[in-house]
């Protein structure tokens, strides 16, 4: 007797408990994600040279809304990537000098790694096809003594049970960036409006400020890249492998492009280590100068 495929998709046939039950647990996950996750409203605060062609809201953990010249991203060969700024609310938002050069940096670096797999990067300033401008707009705090507490909780019960105790979901941190891609005219290429909150399942507690802040601007960097390289946003999750070059100079290795340099290297596996007992990220990362 012949098993249809129709057959397998009725209520009552194993195939259909086991799509159910993978869309059940798959449902869970976003909800503990989504319940132990801070709020960073996405708002427009007028750094964009125009916001008309900006999409709708999409993402769930990541909010965004963007635009892509598609034929422009994919015929440009060359880009430059001119220095963050913080909006003066995200600046007000911190109290600990440095943090906000340290925050800004991470997400020229991680940004300048991953425009390296389709771009010849130059310096700030050169003539190139597409100029990057990107204005970190709100910055979410993290608590330092929530974030310390977690951590000793974390690192406590690990020795005790198989799965150390996932971060407190209180005290977490977010940002808010927005970020336009321009020609050589000036005209707007590619832009994206971007909001994300720290979660207690996925992002390490670090004690600083900007603990959730700094992991959060590689979260930026590499979703606006995308569009940058493939000259659109993929609409699931990728599951692809990070090319040689990146992987390389997340590691701290010579980045690809030499103007890549003047972000400094990335601090690899240091930073693994130190943030998995909650050290700050200003332990580990020392921008270049």
């Amino acid at each position: 007797m012949k098993t249809h495929l129709a057959d397998s998709k009725a209520p009552n046939s194993p195939v259909f408990h086991v799509h159910s039950a993978k869309g059940k647990v798959a449902g869970l996950l976003l909800v503990m994600v989504l319940a132990g996750c801070s709020s960073v409203p996405l708002t427009q605060s007028g750094t964009l040279s125009s916001y008309k062609g900006l999409g709708p809201v999409e993402g769930h953990v990541s909010k965004s809304r963007s635009f892509a010249d598609t034929p422009a991203i994919v015929a440009a060969q060359t880009v430059s990537i001119s220095p963050t700024r913080l909006s003066p609310l995200a600046s007000s938002r911190l109290h600990d000098a440095g943090n906000d050069r340290l925050v800004s940096n991470a997400l020229d670096r991680a940004m300048c790694i991953d425009l390296s797999d389709k771009y010849r990067v130059v310096a700030p300033g050169e003539a190139a096809d597409l100029t990057v401008h990107a204005v970190i707009t709100d910055i979410v705090p993290t608590s330092k003594a929530v974030a310390g507490l977690s951590t000793a909780v974390t690192l406590g019960t690990s020795f005790v049970l198989p799965v150390g105790v996932p971060r407190l979901p209180i005290g977490l941190g977010g940002l808010a960036v927005e970020a336009e891609a321009v020609d050589a005219k000036g005209a707007q290429r590619a832009a994206i409006v971007w909001s994300r909150g720290a979660n207690s399942i996925t992002n390490t507690a670090r004690v600083s400020e900007v603990g959730d802040a700094y992991g959060l601007a590689s979260s930026f960097a590499s979703q606006f890249s995308e569009i940058l390289v493939k000259g659109r946003q993929s609409s699931g999750l990728d599951l692809s492998l990070p090319s040689g070059q990146k992987l390389k100079s997340q590691l701290g290795g010579k980045p690809k492009n030499a103007a890549c340099e003047v972000f400094g290297r990335a601090p690899g596996l240091r930073d693994v280590l130190a943030g998995a007992v909650g050290a700050p990220p200003s332990w580990t990362d020392r921008p270049a100068k």
